[in-house]
């Protein structure tokens, strides 16, 4: 496996970092789409992330359940485990991270009939796929406004579930499939389907950096790493550390955090100024600030926390205005500026 970049070393795209360490924090925002210009560090930054997860506490099953969690949230083979009075038994594996590449078929994705032991034993077993891996995890799709409808489809029904049903060649199966989805692509190369769209979180843009100083320790940094992937990520490795203790910290913080009415009330105001469709926004909005407050170390998220998450909770949630040129990033950031002033 190669060795990713550090996430510590990623040179400016804040924007893009804080998102997703704010999904590492709190998974039920919905995940991260990251849309820009080519070589701008978006997969770079994804894979950094995610060799810096704290490792997670799992059954040794098929789908990485929680032993913990209630029946529900469990397979079919530890719900009888614990039925019969086995107890589920955990260890320490580090967090699944899971890529769908643009090619693959539905069976990979969803599972389907292992047709081994279909033909050299006669039975019906089912073969998980990507969706399965990625439980209690991340799932990770590069170019994701070029996936294919029918996988969108799938990936649709799983995402607003939290579960995976599979009904093919006589087989049924369902299985738990909740994961943090993190999509990225260049909008130049199409758009993405406005209902898979609307599952992200949150959406961040990113620009290739202007500014010469900025764009020659880029350069400099990955020539470094290229030349030496091992010493550089030793040099970073304190760096990433203190990010993935950042990441413990929130993790724990976040149960505590509180959301006064008045915070509330604020968020409300926004969604209704913008026209964002349906509650989504607003309950977006909220989780993102308390998983920032989290982050910041804060018990109590305030409209500070309000504003500086809300472009990248709503840009993406905005109907067109076609009597409003501006972007919906600048109509997100004017109503900010509007109703909460500095």
């Amino acid at each position: 496996m190669p060795i990713p970049f550090p996430f510590s070393a990623v040179v400016a795209q804040e924007e893009m970092k804080r998102s997703l360490l704010i999904a590492a924090i709190d998974p039920s925002i919905g995940g991260v789409l990251v849309f820009g210009d080519r070589g701008t560090g978006k997969s770079t930054a994804i894979r950094g992330l995610a060799a810096l997860l704290p490792k997670m506490q799992a059954v040794d099953c098929t789908y990485n359940c929680d032993p913990d969690a209630s029946d529900e949230a469990l397979c079919a083979d530890c719900r009888e485990k614990r039925a019969k009075g086995t107890a589920l038994k955990g260890r320490k594996v580090p967090v699944p991270v899971v890529d769908l590449p643009l090619g693959a078929t539905e069976d990979r994705v969803i599972g389907a009939l292992d047709l081994e032991r279909a033909l050299t034993k006669g039975e019906k077993a089912f073969e998980p796929g990507l969706l399965a891996r990625a439980h209690r995890g991340f799932l990770y799709i590069d170019e994701v406004n070029l996936l294919e409808d029918h996988l969108v489809d799938s990936l649709l029904d799983v995402a607003a579930s939290g579960e995976n049903l599979v009904e093919r060649e006589g087989l049924s199966v369902r299985h738990p499939a909740r994961f943090v989805l993190v999509g990225s692509g260049n909008p130049e190369e199409g758009e993405l389907r406005p209902q898979l769209q609307d599952r992200f979180g949150l959406s961040v843009e990113v620009k290739t950096p202007t500014d010469l100083p900025t764009r020659m320790k880029v350069v400099r940094l990955r020539d470094a790493f290229e030349r030496d992937r091992t010493a550089f990520v030793q040099k970073w490795k304190a760096k990433d550390g203190k990010v993935r203790r950042l990441i413990e910290k929130g993790r724990a913080l976040l149960p505590e955090v509180s959301v006064p009415d008045a915070t509330l009330e604020a968020a409300g105001k926004l969604c209704i100024k913008l026209g964002t469709d349906g509650l989504r926004g607003e309950l977006t909005l909220i989780r993102a600030a308390r998983a920032l407050a989290a982050l910041q170390g804060d018990k109590e998220v305030t409209v500070d926390h309000l504003k500086e998450i809300a472009t990248s909770a709503l840009r993406h949630r905005l109907r067109r205005d076609p009597l409003d040129e501006s972007g919906s990033t600048s109509r997100v950031e004017r109503a900010v500026q509007e109703l909460f002033g500095e």
